[in-house]
């Protein structure tokens, strides 16, 4: 695809000049010669084999081509600049990425975040969702925190809770019968399915409902009284405390096993040594007394 590049000074050279409306002024605000320009421009012009300028005298205007490209240059040099002011967060001295699950960050993570950042104020803490696991080897990431990893090369792979699971809802249908409350579905263990498998009690849950692939959305779902679901004891905590989710039975079940995966080249860096103690501490805040 690179021979159908033109060279980028030339396209820098023709955004500039069609903007301003000059050569000159092009010249002088990428600190080049006002024949530097012309031959860039003549040179563009001639890769595309059609005029871009018409030029009467001291003063060009673009033709219908030069408009046209002109957008498409503009909003590729727009996104170029983007893409290398992100570079920055590769050479930030203090910078931790850490990867988890969108619903993880949102109902657990993100909420405990304000604890460690007054504890740590001096880590550039970067946190990446994703839905899918990483891969440690080929992705920039010290740390993933997850309940679907296993072990790859080249990392650490710990088990940090076992999570259990039990049917919660919104107090605003405990009034209903409970044969006529909606029941939410999830994927793997948020699953009613493996509620049952794990002996769980009838608790009116129905075969169809509304179906969620997201637990985090599940867990939204519920909170917001749309009906009942299997949620999980550590992402839901925070939604129980605020009153916006009550157990229907007191029952648990077997949930998911958060684990993390620490990659070999981070591990002893303070940095994820501060990130692991912190995590470990609010994760099992009785595990250490």
């Amino acid at each position: 695809m690179l021979k159908h590049w033109p060279p980028l000074n030339a396209l820098r050279g023709f955004e500039a000049a069609a903007r301003l409306g000059s050569f000159h002024k092009a010249a002088e605000e990428l600190h080049l010669t006002q024949s530097a320009i012309s031959q860039q421009i003549r040179s563009l012009e001639s890769f595309l084999e059609q005029p871009l300028f018409f030029r009467n005298g001291r003063s060009v205007a673009l033709t219908d081509a030069g408009f046209d490209l002109l957008s498409t240059t503009q909003a590729l040099l727009q996104q170029l600049a983007v893409g290398i002011r992100r570079l920055e967060q590769y050479r930030k001295p203090n910078q931790l990425v850490v990867n988890t699950t969108p619903a993880f960050a949102r109902h657990w993570l993100v909420p405990q975040l304000g604890d460690f950042h007054r504890r740590h104020p001096d880590v550039d803490l970067w946190l990446f969702t994703s839905d899918e696991v990483p891969d440690m080897a080929t992705q920039t990431i010290d740390i993933a925190v997850r309940d679907d990893l296993t072990a790859q090369v080249e990392c650490s792979f710990r088990v940090l809770l076992e999570d259990r699971l039990y049917p919660a809802c919104h107090p605003n249908l405990l009034a209903l019968p409970a044969g006529e409350r909606t029941t939410l579905h999830g994927e793997r263990e948020m699953d009613w399915a493996h509620w049952q498998v794990q002996g769980g009690a009838d608790i009116g849950q129905h075969s169809q409902g509304l179906n969620f692939s997201d637990p985090g959305l599940l867990l939204d779902a519920a909170s917001g009284g749309l009906g009942i679901a299997l949620v999980s004891e550590l992402l839901a905590a925070t939604a129980c405390a605020q009153n916006l989710l009550q157990p229907l039975s007191e029952q648990r079940v077997r949930g998911p096993r958060w684990t993390w995966l620490v990659h070999r080249d981070s591990e002893s860096d303070p940095l994820t040594r501060q990130f692991c103690a912190w995590l470990e501490q609010r994760l099992n805040p009785g595990a250490g007394s």
